[in-house]
């Protein structure tokens, strides 16, 4: 199977938030992990980390039925500030150029911070699943269920489009239901 093209991501920046790209990862066939691009996420401007989110280039099964294309943590301090959400919207540009579309992400059931980050950017609940025991998810980490959101990824670009004169992508309308 042959490795994705991992290029530079461009600006991922919209009024408030940036992601850094921390390390565009080739993968390990060998031990089933995907090629990825790892990112922090940033308050524009700052250089202190706010969390950081992946995007896996992979349409392996095990990445669209368990571990998800993106992969997202918002450190303790900046929640509730749809952090993961906003950096999700600006992934999607990244990941249609990759030909991920649909979009994956999973969570645990129980996980309703990233449930409702899925829900904010659009993402239909597709089902919960049971882990296979031989899941490294199930079998190091103890988790048993993921849910499965889906994300068409040309429709949730549709009217998003960067500013003219700082690149920043408009991701988010002031005021939007919690």
């Amino acid at each position: 199977m042959p490795q994705p093209d991992l290029q530079d991501p461009g600006a991922l920046i919209d009024s408030e938030l940036s992601l850094h790209l921390v390390e565009a990862y080739i993968g390990n066939v060998h031990l089933g992990w995907a090629p990825a691009y790892r990112f922090e996420m940033r308050i524009r401007n700052a250089t202190v980390k706010a969390g950081r989110i992946n995007l896996r280039i992979s349409h392996a099964l095990d990445v669209e039925l368990y571990a998800g294309h993106i992969g997202y943590d918002v450190e303790p301090r900046y929640r509730g500030h749809r952090y993961a959400a906003r950096s999700c919207i600006l992934l999607l540009p990244l990941a249609k150029r990759h030909g991920l579309d649909p979009l994956w992400i999973t969570c645990n059931p129980d996980n309703i911070a990233s449930r409702r980050t899925c829900e904010l950017i659009g993402a239909q609940l597709i089902e919960t699943i049971d882990l296979p025991p031989d899941n490294d998810m199930y079998r190091l980490l103890g988790e048993r269920q993921k849910c499965r959101y889906r994300l068409d990824v040309a429709a949730a670009l549709r009217g998003l489009s960067p500013d003219a004169e700082t690149g920043a992508w408009s991701t988010w309308t002031e005021g939007a239901e919690a």
